[in-house]
């Protein structure tokens, strides 16, 4: 019977999802999972509420890397929710128990082996189930060092928590095969849809536009809030960019990880160039995460202001879409 190999990674769906192609035999790096998974987003949806503040996401919709991954890879991914919590179980039960390690969407707040002071109402928290001893389930958490446990009563509540983004017992896994399309094609699609998304989409909250829609609303949160109600608001943007993302600059670090990955696979030295571009992208990003944080916790400089952080956030809009452009212009000439 194959092994489960546990390695940490920085973002807990693209992590679970190359654990999950390792048992399969595929070498997929993180960064290669989530390129090929179309991860790289911008999208802030005011009108959408997690937390009671408004939404605002760095990469894809949940679920969308495993699809995409999927089926640029050309292997079969079998998903099932659940309205009935044993049944849920017991299908878990029967997959682990055959040898199948089983990716599920969970609760983090209703895990109790990531330490309190890093759990909160966040339902699209990815981990590994890949064997069990009565009601004690082995875990592969991709944020973690180690593997840990957990016992059968934790994992049902983590896998039924409500609230936005409800995991309703979703369970994944990959049934035996090779893949079947070439890598070289599956990136160059997957790059095409991204920068697409990026800069192309007309919709204002979208991509760019977003970035750009964001800017303007932060600019005026102190004047239309109130300067308690707005470093709440903008604490929010930094919570999805630096908690729930990948620490630093919300995913644009690891997809110039997987740029530079396709500089080997397409042989293609401008990926290298347009990674480290994307590198210097993330750093801004990561500077306004920064300014936003001394903003929130009132240890400003003279420099921090809100205006400042909208202007950042437009810098960064600037540079992605012309990364974005460059990078279609490069793959369709």
């Amino acid at each position: 019977m194959r092994e489960f190999c546990h390695e940490q990674t920085a973002h807990c769906e693209s992590g679970t999802l190359a654990n999950l192609l390792k048992f399969q035999g595929l070498d997929i790096s993180e960064p290669m999972a989530f390129g090929l998974g179309q991860g790289l987003f911008f999208a802030y949806v005011p009108f959408i509420r997690l937390n009671k503040l408004p939404l605002v996401t760095y990469r894809s919709t949940p679920g969308r890397l495993l699809e995409q991954t999927s089926r640029g890879l050309g292997l079969d991914l079998q998903m099932r929710k659940f309205r009935d919590q044993n049944e849920s179980m017991r299908v878990l039960d029967n997959l682990v128990d055959q040898g199948i390690p089983v990716g599920l969407q969970t609760g983090i707040f209703w895990l109790p082996y990531i330490p309190r002071a890093y759990r909160f109402h966040f339902n699209a928290h990815n981990i590994v189930v890949y064997g069990r001893e009565g009601d004690v389930y082995r875990v592969s958490d991709p944020v973690m060092p180690f593997t840990t446990t957990i016992a059968r009563s934790d994992l049902q509540a983590a896998r039924f928590a409500r609230g936005a983004l409800a995991p309703k017992g979703k369970l994944y896994y990959f049934t035996d095969g090779a893949a079947s399309v070439s890598l070289a094609d599956g990136v160059r699609q997957s790059l095409v849809y991204v920068a697409k998304q990026m800069c192309r989409v007309p919709f204002f909250l979208i991509g760019v536009r977003g970035m750009r829609f964001l800017a303007g609303r932060l600019e005026k949160w102190p004047q239309k809030l109130g300067d308690a109600n707005a470093r709440l608001h903008l604490g929010q943007v930094i919570r999805m960019q630096e908690e729930i993302g990948t620490g630093g600059a919300g995913f644009r670090l690891l997809y110039a990880a997987f740029l530079q990955e396709c500089e080997e696979v397409l042989h293609d030295p401008c990926m290298g160039e347009f990674s480290s571009r994307l590198t210097e992208i993330g750093d801004q990003w990561r500077s306004f995460a920064a300014m936003a944080a001394r903003i929130c916790k009132d240890r400003r400089r003279d420099e921090d202001s809100f205006t400042h952080c909208g202007q950042l956030i437009r810098g960064c809009a600037d540079r992605e879409e012309q990364l974005f452009q460059d990078i279609l212009a490069h793959l369709q000439a």
